[in-house]
């Protein structure tokens, strides 16, 4: 399978969308979306009182229907996307892929369309998600081990080299997408950490401002855990595993050039 990686949304403090474009033999798999076209034209219902914090530089060539578009493919082949959470940064461009399936974390998806709490109603917008995915909500109920964590397989119309590994904390049903791409195994692991600094295997370490920022953590004790469990993986099988995650600027333009 050949990754292709976007930048499909850049905000305050150079903060970027990181999502991974996947071909597989017959067709295009996106991770996560970024804002996407009707938060271009309509930030005030598609992302609301949020984007004054967040700052978006809303433009429409970073959506990821323009970024496919401009790399030659027909954006009617993405068949499926499978989402990291369903944070306003993360699903806005579901819209621009109605005919794609959508792959959610079930605790994910119960906690963006039941009741959520006060805070998650400020992260999510059933704007983004009015117009009626195909859902198609994966649990974690007979997931195998995948380096020491949980995983769920078997995703329905997926190829067997593409996982979910519930990375629970950010929010209540976060998760991360593996991919075997051949040559070892791609991890985006979406909000689990937000600076490579906090996972490096030697001296791990997070930035005042990013300490504040994971302190809105839904879950917060599963994030720690999490992110703890991550600088063990990359520790113990940085050689086998490339960790990613969708703000960190840096490592996307390092991977970005592969």
């Amino acid at each position: 399978m050949r990754i292709h990686h976007l930048n499909c949304g850049t905000m305050a403090f150079g903060v970027i969308d990181h999502c991974l474009l996947i071909e597989t033999r017959t067709e295009l798999v996106l991770v996560d979306t970024g804002f996407g076209l009707d938060a271009v034209r309509r930030p005030g219902k598609m992302i609301g009182p949020s984007r004054f914090g967040m700052r978006p530089k809303l433009a429409e060539h970073e959506t990821a229907i323009r970024r496919i578009q401009a790399l030659g493919y027909d954006p009617r082949d993405v068949r499926h996307i499978i989402l990291t959470h369903l944070d306003l940064d993360h699903s806005g461009g579901l819209s621009d892929f109605p005919e794609a399936t959508v792959h959610v974390h079930g605790p994910e998806f119960r906690a963006a369309t039941a009741t959520p709490t006060l805070s998650e109603r400020m992260r999510y917008r059933a704007a983004q998600w009015a117009h009626g995915p195909k859902w198609m909500v994966n649990e974690l109920e007979g997931g195998e081990d995948w380096f020491g964590f949980r995983a769920v397989r078997d995703l329905p119309g997926l190829p067997p080299e593409i996982l979910v590994i519930p990375l629970a904390g950010h929010t209540r049903g976060h998760a991360g997408v593996a991919i075997d791409h051949g040559n070892g195994w791609l991890l985006h692991a979406g909000d689990a950490y937000f600076v490579e600094s906090s996972i490096q295997a030697e001296n791990p370490h997070t930035p005042f401002l990013w300490q504040v920022y994971q302190s809105g953590a839904i879950v917060g004790d599963a994030y720690k855990d999490n992110q703890r469990r991550l600088r063990e993986l990359n520790r113990q099988h940085g050689h086998e595993v490339t960790i990613i995650n969708s703000h960190d600027a840096a490592a996307f333009a390092r991977v970005a050039v592969r």
